[in-house]
């Protein structure tokens, strides 16, 4: 009888400790994100003083990263390994330059009135530097990215459509042809307000929320003004930052939310730029205020997007 009950008690508690074991795995699978935990970067990159404004970047290799800020036509390679600016390329002219993307050997940067200047031969001392007029149809373009999969730019503006326009909830990304040097005149993704309020109310996501007109019920309150975007080297998602709101979102080719991330104010003071490295690791920039400019390095596990899709 002593000996069935001493077996009773640790089947119980080997049976508790698998549940919990299984609840906790759960929960941890669960709140990381698309392939990433957002909570818990992996470094975090104290940048210099020069770079205080930054306002995008890109990959140049596995080791290197070009930044831009908003006040110089500058780009900056950026070391990861020594943690230090190793050197600088100037194209001579000043501006609000928001965006960056990097295309074999040349660099694409974008200021805030849809101006790209393109660095061609960026490596070398001689390289050539060219500008080309998009005239997208909305002002504070910020957000800059180079799609493979049809050799463009895409571009987005912050500015939304006016009152009266009858596209108010809309927002848009473009297209650069960099065969024809020309903006695609219909936008390579239109996204709904709507669709992404109602993304996040079905998957309970943390966004900010506003009370109706009748105080009876919230309703969300996403912004979705793009500051920075970039497309995931192995998954072929289009990810993108909206500083205002504090949100990243993930949206795929058939122009479909995938996900959205609630930031953390305390760890992205203001998340200005995106990129990735080929294995899939995800760098976010934060431009800095009071204290320094941040870069952020989040590794990629891929084993989190398999197991979410399985729950």
């Amino acid at each position: 009888m002593k000996k069935t009950r001493i077996f009773l008690f640790l089947f119980i508690v080997l049976f508790t400790s698998c549940d919990h074991h299984k609840k906790h795995k759960k929960s941890v699978l669960i709140d990381p994100g698309f392939g990433y935990n957002l909570s818990f970067p992996d470094r975090v990159y104290k940048l210099p003083e020069e770079l205080q404004e930054i306002s995008d970047i890109t990959e140049i290799d596995s080791s290197k990263i070009a930044c831009v800020q908003d006040e110089l036509e500058t780009i900056y390679i950026y070391d990861l390994n020594s943690s230090q600016i190793t050197s600088r390329i100037n194209g001579g002219y000043k501006g609000d330059y928001e965006g960056i993307a990097r295309v074999g050997k040349t660099i694409y940067l974008l200021r805030s009135d849809g101006i790209i200047t393109e660095i061609n031969n960026f490596r070398s001392r001689e390289f050539i530097r060219s500008t080309y007029k998009t005239s997208i149809p909305y002002k504070d373009n910020e957000g800059l990215c180079y799609d493979p999969s049809r050799n463009i730019l895409l571009i987005t503006p912050k500015e939304t459509p006016a009152k009266g326009s009858g596209m108010k909830k809309e927002r848009f990304i473009y297209g650069f042809s960099l065969i024809t040097k020309k903006l695609i005149q219909e936008p390579v993704f239109t996204i709904n307000l709507s669709a992404i309020d109602n993304f996040a109310l079905a998957n309970s996501s943390k966004v900010p929320m506003k009370e109706k007109k009748n105080g009876k019920k919230k309703e969300p309150d996403i912004k979705f003004q793009i500051s920075a975007m970039a497309i995931h080297p192995i998954t072929g998602g289009l990810f993108l930052l909206s500083s205002i709101d504090k949100l990243l979102f993930v949206i795929n080719r058939k122009n479909e939310i995938e996900f959205i991330q609630k930031l953390n104010p305390n760890l992205f003071k203001q998340p200005e730029g995106i990129t990735f490295m080929k294995n899939g690791d995800m760098y976010i920039s934060n431009e800095g205020k009071k204290k320094s400019a941040t870069l952020i390095r989040f590794n990629y596990n891929p084993a989190t997007i398999d197991s979410i899709r399985k729950q």
